[in-house]
């Protein structure tokens, strides 16, 4: 990912320009601040401002008795138990606000997730650049045959050259018309809001994106998971490293309680107890579906 010398010296100049202020700061995110985190072959993410930080989640959650006799350990204690038995509100004290630069395709991904405010660049006033998300060869995947919605095998060779080449001349075809059907040159041109119609899904928007940390927790549970989509993954990482440095305490605890743990239905539960027991238990007597099955092997190991 370049920045163009012009948002180089807008970034360069907020960053110059410190401002007191007697609200909550967090150094972790101030060192984030305004700066792009460079995300596949054109992306950023950016912190363009936040709100709170694991003080703001302990004192809403002690509201309703006032602060009390407290530390950081009172501290770091009160959010694990706040995580742990799914207390979300006071996690929606800490906002933050994201300035990303993604493929289109990406994009209508990550608005599935409504709960959080968004304005993207609107091609309709402006024009796009010609910038197109390529994957790199070690993320040019084949279908996979048992996941419908997976990537299976790298594609290799030949095949894969063939993919890249018809990508690429597909991406700067489309471009081309489009730049023409808009060109005004001798001519009145298509509207924008028409002629964007043309471009393909790869081609890279941007948008502000404002959330609060519960939510953001939630998005960052299912799009850091090893299972979701790469470009969309590498995405949710980046984010996941300013949240550990804005909110350590919080962050930790969505590791340990949310990220990196599994949950079980009522009859996983009832077979691991039965496993316990010594008691041989299969697919068969277990009183799950298969795929219920594999999915139970899978959280064994």
């Amino acid at each position: 990912m370049t920045l163009t010398p012009e948002a180089q010296a807008e970034i360069d100049a907020q960053r110059a320009r410190p401002r007191q202020t007697l609200r909550a700061v967090s150094e972790g995110m101030e060192a984030h601040l305004y700066s792009a985190r460079p995300v596949l072959d054109h992306g950023f993410v950016r912190v363009i401002d936040y709100m709170g930080d694991d003080a703001a989640i302990c004192q809403a959650a002690r509201v309703s008795y006032g602060k009390g006799t407290k530390s950081v350990q009172n501290d770091e204690g009160l959010i694990r138990y706040l995580m742990r038995h799914w207390h979300s509100t006071p996690f929606e004290m800490c906002e933050v606000k994201l300035h990303v630069k993604l493929p289109v395709f990406v994009a209508r991904q990550w608005i599935r997730h409504r709960t959080a405010n968004v304005n993207e660049y609107s091609a309709r006033y402006s024009i796009l650049d010609r910038e197109f998300y390529i994957p790199a060869p070690d993320a040019l995947n084949a279908q996979s045959v048992v996941n419908n919605q997976g990537r299976g095998e790298l594609l290799e060779g030949a095949e894969a050259a063939r993919v890249l080449d018809w990508l690429k001349t597909d991406s700067m075809r489309a471009y081309d018309h489009y730049a023409a059907m808009i060109s005004d040159e001798g001519q009145q041109g298509l509207a924008r809001e028409l002629a964007r119609m043309n471009l393909p899904a790869n081609i890279y928007t941007q948008w502000y994106w404002k959330v609060d940390l519960h939510n953001l927790f939630h998005f960052l549970r299912l799009r850091a998971d090893a299972h979701a989509q790469y470009e969309i993954r590498v995405y949710a990482d980046a984010i996941c490293e300013m949240v550990a440095d804005w909110v350590p305490f919080a962050y930790k605890a969505f590791e340990d309680y949310r990220l990196g743990s599994v949950t079980m239905s009522a009859q996983m539960m009832d077979c691991l107890r039965r496993m316990l027991k010594g008691e041989e238990v299969t697919a068969e007597n277990s009183g799950m579906s298969k795929r219920e099955w594999r999915e139970f092997e899978g959280v064994l190991g």
